[in-house]
């Protein structure tokens, strides 16, 4: 299942049933679980661990060192679930010893050709980058955020579950969760409202997201007094306790 022209260092742990192309490298410290397989010419290195049925394509590099002129070859991690996606040229990189040595993503997400996630990055479930999609380091994506092609964002910055971010958008301050946010810097507009339908939320939830976000962006309260109204009226519903409290925590403020 290893193409005769790939270099695997002897070192690697990569389960029987995984399948390598050709000129591909896999580094001493890498760790492979079944069912995966690598494309032609890709690079996973460093201390890196692969779970189950992964599909990683030509070209892609993955546990490289991060790019941080501090990093001096220190040990720290990337770890990737399963039923992960990465496709061309898209670049994960290890973590810092400073930022808690571990750049993490979860399982079934989606990295399209030339996205990037930067060192101790954390990664939900079910998060889809577009091509070109850009994360500084430390950076938090919640699980089923979809962040359009070309956009960025700064480091240390929050994106919340079910967002959904504009291509080519600049982000600089956290998304709060349910959102939809665009634009240079990124303002949060509206709830993903066509998102969470298809993911079974119900009217009434949506609903009282909906009012959430009104009364946060659109209701001329400080933010403060917006987040205590919430708690009295709607703190019968998680998700929208969620959402404050994803707000309640920013330590960017929130995109608005």
């Amino acid at each position: 299942m290893i193409h005769q022209t790939a270099i695997v260092h002897a070192g690697a742990q990569i389960d029987e049933s995984v399948e390598v192309g050709a000129y591909s490298i896999i580094g001493e410290h890498v760790r492979i679980g079944a069912g995966t397989t690598v494309g032609p010419h890709a690079v996973i290195d460093g201390w890196t661990e692969i779970g189950r049925e992964n599909r990683i394509f030509q070209f892609a590099s993955v546990g490289a060192p991060p790019q941080d002129l501090k990093y001096s070859g220190e040990k720290t991690l990337l770890t990737i679930g399963d039923r992960n996606t990465i496709r061309e040229f898209a670049t994960l990189h290890r973590g810092t010893a400073d930022g808690g040595g571990l750049t993490a993503v979860g399982n079934n997400n989606l990295f399209m050709a030339y996205s990037h996630v930067a060192h101790d990055c954390r990664i939900g479930n079910q998060v889809i980058l577009a091509n070109g999609a850009t994360l500084a380091g430390h950076v938090e994506v919640d699980d089923f955020a979809i962040l359009g092609g070309l956009c960025a964002v700064h480091q240390f910055t929050r994106v919340g579950a079910h967002v959904m971010i504009s291509g080519g958008s600049m982000v600089a301050q956290d998304v709060p969760p349910f959102s939809i946010a665009q634009g240079d810097r990124a303002k949060t507009v509206g709830i993903n409202q066509v998102g969470l339908k298809r993911r079974g939320f119900s009217e009434e939830t949506i609903r009282a997201i909906k009012q959430a976000y009104k009364l946060v962006f659109r209701s001329g309260l400080k933010l403060e007094a917006a987040l205590e109204e919430i708690a009295r009226t709607l703190a019968v519903c998680p998700e929208v306790t969620h959402y404050a409290d994803f707000i309640r925590g920013s330590a960017r403020g929130i995109a608005r």
